[in-house]
């Protein structure tokens, strides 16, 4: 079953698979979050940088990915090299942020939606490491949530973000929120596009079955903000955007949906009155 390749997922699973993830992978998840998240919340009562709970989060991180059936493949790991700077990643399931946590070889905080806080074991470990919640459905709150992670990358901290403010329903990328962009500007950083390849047909949104298949991240080069203006925010959001599309489908049996995708680079940015 590991050695599948990256193609649509089956509908429904084969039973084989079903019973698998119902049986083993789920419950392995599941107890998994349990454990490593009560160490991370014992952790956090002894330790104020957040180090332990971290390297917690990497160890659970990598046991759900093993657990999952997935096989993770980074492509230029070299990029990954610990630097101040916004991380940027396409999101297409519950499973990308195991993959980022097992991925990134350096300590970092996630901006996330702030929902993930409501979560029992997921939501505590996120609220006392740290973590960066971001309110998408309240303007006022979201300014305040991406003033907050500046403060964060001004005190030395690299952040990693979903530009896109949600999961895929369909594989593909959707039109990039101009959050990251104006973090990164703000804080004069590099902005750092990454892809995840695969997750979604791993488990997609709304699926409750997981279907190991194999797992990319590819890493892109940095895009420097040195000397850019919030006035630039809309263009370097584009210009993400489109880096982020070509590691994604360059590297997807998706085909990029061209005349689409045109019109989100033209149309799709996120509106300045909404900095998220």
């Amino acid at each position: 079953m590991s050695r599948k390749s990256l193609g649509p997922r089956p509908s429904p699973l084969p039973w084989l698979e079903r019973i698998a993830s119902v049986c083993l992978r789920g419950p392995a998840i599941l107890a998994s979050t349990a454990i490593f998240g009560t160490f991370s919340l014992l952790a956090s009562l002894f330790e104020e940088d957040g180090k332990w709970q971290h390297r917690i989060a990497q160890r659970w991180a990598r046991v759900l990915v093993r657990a999952s059936g997935a096989r993770l493949h980074i492509l230029h790991p070299e990029r990954l090299k610990p630097q101040l700077a916004v991380y940027t990643c396409n999101h297409l399931s519950y499973m990308d942020t195991p993959v980022l946590f097992g991925s990134l070889p350096f300590q970092f905080r996630i901006v996330a939606r702030h929902d993930l806080w409501k979560l029992p074991f997921i939501g505590w470990h996120l609220r006392r490491s740290g973590q960066v919640p971001v309110n998408v459905d309240n303007p006022r709150a979201s300014i305040a949530s991406l003033s907050s992670a500046v403060r964060t990358l001004k005190a030395g901290m690299p952040l990693v973000i979903f530009p896109e403010g949600g999961r895929s329903r369909d594989g593909h990328l959707a039109p990039f929120l101009n959050g990251p962009a104006f973090m990164a500007i703000r804080a004069q950083v590099p902005i750092v596009p990454m892809a995840l390849i695969g997750t979604h047909e791993l488990l997609p949104i709304h699926a409750g079955e997981l279907y190991p298949v194999p797992v990319t991240l590819a890493v892109g080069e940095p895009i420097p903000t040195t000397g850019l203006t919030m006035k630039e925010v809309d263009s370097l959001t584009q210009q993400l955007m489109e880096a982020i599309a070509n590691l994604y489908y360059s590297n997807s049996y998706l085909a990029r949906p061209m005349e689409e995708a045109e019109a989100e680079l033209e149309a799709g940015l996120a509106s300045p009155s909404l900095p998220l």
